[in-house]
C-alpha cells in the first residue's frame, strides 16, 4: 500500500483493483500524471475519466454546487455507482470532460477506499484496457502492454469474475434533474 501512495504522490501511475472492476490509476489533481494516462491506454484526450473519492463529505472541495439529490444517491446506492456533476474544480483539467462536468464514484470500503484515504486526494479510475478492447474482469485478463506501462501494480486479493461489474453511471444536471448513462 505504500509503494502505491508513493507512486501516486510521485506522479506515477498504478494498476489496482478498485470497487468495480481492474482499474489504472493517478492522482487526479496532476495533470502530467493524467497525461500518462491517456498515453498509456491510447485514448482521446478531450474523453473525461471517472475519478474515486473515498468518502462524500469531500465531494465539496471537486464539485462546485452539489446538486441535493446526490446526497441521496449516494446513501442508498447498493452497488458501485458513479455520479456525474455539472462541475468540477480543484482537478487537473485534463480529467475533467469538456464542458468541466466530473465522474466520481465513492468507494465506501475494502482496500480501494483505504488506498485513496492514505493519499489523501481523488484517483483516477479507468478500466486497465486499451480503447475499443474488453474491460478486464481479472487480473489475468490484464493485457501485458499494460502491465508494462504503469509504476507500479498493487496486489489485491483474487476476485470472482462473476461478480464483478462496471459501476452504474448517473449524470446530474445543474437542477438535479438526472439521467441513467450506464445501468
Amino acid at each position: 500500500m505504500q509503494k502505491a501512495i508513493e507512486t501516486l504522490k510521485n506522479g506515477g501511475v498504478i494498476l489496482y483493483q478498485t470497487d468495480t472492476v481492474w482499474g489504472i490509476g493517478c492522482d487526479a489533481t496532476n495533470t502530467e500524471a493524467v497525461q500518462k494516462i491517456i498515453d498509456l491506454k491510447e485514448r482521446s484526450s478531450d474523453k473525461s475519466f471517472i475519478i474515486l473519492l473515498d468518502n462524500d463529505t469531500k465531494l465539496n472541495r471537486y464539485v462546485k454546487n452539489v446538486p441535493e439529490i446526490a446526497w441521496d444517491l449516494i446513501e442508498f446506492s447498493t452497488v458501485p455507482t458513479t455520479i456525474i456533476y455539472p462541475e468540477g474544480y480543484n482537478l487537473a483539467n485534463n480529467v475533467l470532460a469538456v464542458d468541466k462536468s466530473i465522474g466520481i464514484r465513492i468507494v465506501k470500503e475494502g482496500k480501494c477506499n483505504e488506498l485513496i484515504r492514505k493519499f489523501g486526494k481523488p484517483i483516477v479510475s479507468t478500466s486497465a484496457n486499451f480503447k475499443n478492447k474488453p474491460t478486464p474482469l481479472s487480473f489475468e485478463d490484464i493485457d501485458q502492454r499494460i502491465l508494462a506501462k504503469v509504476d507500479y501494480v498493487l496486489p489485491s486479493q483474487s476476485v470472482n469474475k462473476k461478480n464483478v461489474k462496471t459501476s452504474k453511471i448517473i449524470k446530474l444536471g445543474i437542477g438535479g434533474e438526472f439521467k441513467f448513462i450506464r445501468k
